[in-house]
């Protein structure tokens, strides 16, 4: 069984208003083994929305269409549909009267153009409107399949179709009220269940070659990844007839691309890596503390580690040392080493960590120096130039600190390179906390 979302509206068309509908229609019919043909956006014109029934309506079993049944001159999905079903729009006595009293409960006259929402094309059925004034509309659509060739019909099959108000809260409870039971009983106990593993520090191509077959079109249940935000995550969906036969194939779909890509996978679905951090530092029967010292990055590292409720567990303070000034006097750093390795070296930020490690007495303390841009580079230290410090116990001496540091060269703009640093020195750190070596 598949489903087309059709939203209308110009706001949405235009990118004034973020079509949220679409997705969270998307989530709801997964629960159900509810299959999704496409989703489509269609401006406030007549014509156009009719095409677009015609269109969706061929390729789904079941059209849900949110928006365009208010009161004003725009709004003409009912119309739309009324052309496409051949039929005429009739007045719903039940659902006027309803609309005067809604009104009357206010101790006001109901406009006259509201009466076009209680307005349904003739045979479909009124879908009632718990939050707002416009009544929801039901029909079924005949297709016919025609061979070209003779101009007969050669098969006949049918679209559901459910027009919803584009308003979320009222087309949210629509849905579940009126058209989620409908859906939920046609799939017949069919679902989808959903996983989404997240990884950091390779790119994408680079996890589709670890993954191997398990990324083949087709298998069930599938894997294909995603990337945002420099976070590459693997999403994988099981559509089985049963939730038991789904579960269980999603957990072993699960295990294996675990098995494949290993620690580069450090967390699931809505963790992130401040959360895989925090649970990692909180975990040894020693209280675990960290902070940071940040030229290139001015504080992002920090954020990420703050933004949490509970962070001051385990963060404790932080340095923006962004000139070299800075850098000497706020962190001690030398200033022979800066003039002679530069700003941007390892030198540098191995003494920005063992000294913000020594004066925040934390267990360990990153240090992060580089060249964002979009100025800044030369033939040697490129734009993207990152180098990142992590200072730990020395394993050999509780009093002692040793130094972990890497330089790396990071891709993308400005903005992107930022972020980039910030969180491959939280990986530094997840790598640490699980006494493993940075695997790239």
């Amino acid at each position: 069984m598949n489903a087309f979302i059709l939203s209308i509206g110009d706001e949405l068309v235009l990118g004034q208003t973020v079509d949220t509908n679409s997705a969270w229609l998307s989530q709801q019919l997964a629960t159900v083994g509810c299959g999704i043909a496409g989703h489509g956006t269609v401006p406030d014109n007549q014509k156009m929305i009719e095409d677009a029934i015609r269109s969706a309506a061929g390729r789904c079993d079941v059209l849900l269409i949110s928006g365009g049944i208010g009161p004003t001159e725009d709004d003409l999905s009912r119309q739309a549909l009324a052309v496409v079903l051949g039929a005429e729009l009739e007045m719903n006595e039940i659902w006027l009267a309803r609309l005067h009293e809604f009104w009357s409960k206010r101790n006001a006259v109901m406009p006259e153009m509201n009466k076009i929402q209680a307005m349904i094309p003739r045979g479909a059925m009124m879908l009632e409107n718990t939050a707002g004034t416009a009544a929801g509309i039901r029909a079924i659509l005949t297709l016919c399949d025609v061979d070209l060739k003779t101009d007969s019909a050669t098969g006949i099959a049918s679209c559901d179709i459910f027009v919803m108000p584009g308003v979320p809260k009222e087309m949210k409870i629509m849905f579940t009220r009126e058209v989620l039971p409908f859906i939920k009983e046609r799939s017949g106990g069919a679902v989808i269940l959903q996983r989404t593993l997240h990884t950091f520090g390779i790119g994408e191509s680079a996890v589709a070659e670890k993954l191997g077959q398990l990324m083949n079109r087709g298998r069930n249940p599938s894997v294909g990844t995603t990337v945002a935000n420099q976070i590459v995550s693997l999403r994988i969906n099981a559509r089985f007839d049963s939730r038991a036969e789904a579960s269980e194939r999603l957990e072993s779909t699960t295990a294996d691309c675990e098995a494949a890509l290993g620690d580069l996978i450090f967390g699931r679905d809505e963790q992130t890596l401040p959360h895989v951090i925090a649970k990692l530092l909180g975990q040894g029967e020693n209280k675990l503390t960290v902070c940071t010292a940040e030229s290139c990055t001015g504080g992002l590292l920090a954020k990420m580690l703050t933004d949490l409720p509970g962070s001051s567990a385990y963060f404790t303070q932080g340095w923006v040392t962004y000139s070299n000034l800075a850098k000497y006097d706020r962190l001690g750093v030398p200033t022979d080493v800066i003039n002679v390795y530069g700003a941007v070296s390892e030198p540098v930020v191995e003494a920005m960590a063992r000294n913000a490690r020594r004066l925040a007495k934390t267990t360990y303390a990153l240090s992060i120096s580089g060249i964002a841009g979009p100025d800044g580079g030369s033939a040697t230290k490129p734009v993207g130039t990152v180098c990142i410090a992590l200072a730990k116990p020395d394993p050999n001496d509780r009093a002692g600190t040793v130094v972990y540091k890497r330089t790396f060269v990071l891709t993308g703009d400005r903005e992107m390179i930022r972020d980039r640093a910030a969180k491959m020195a939280l990986t530094m750190l997840r790598f640490e906390l699980l006494s493993k070596p940075l695997p790239f």
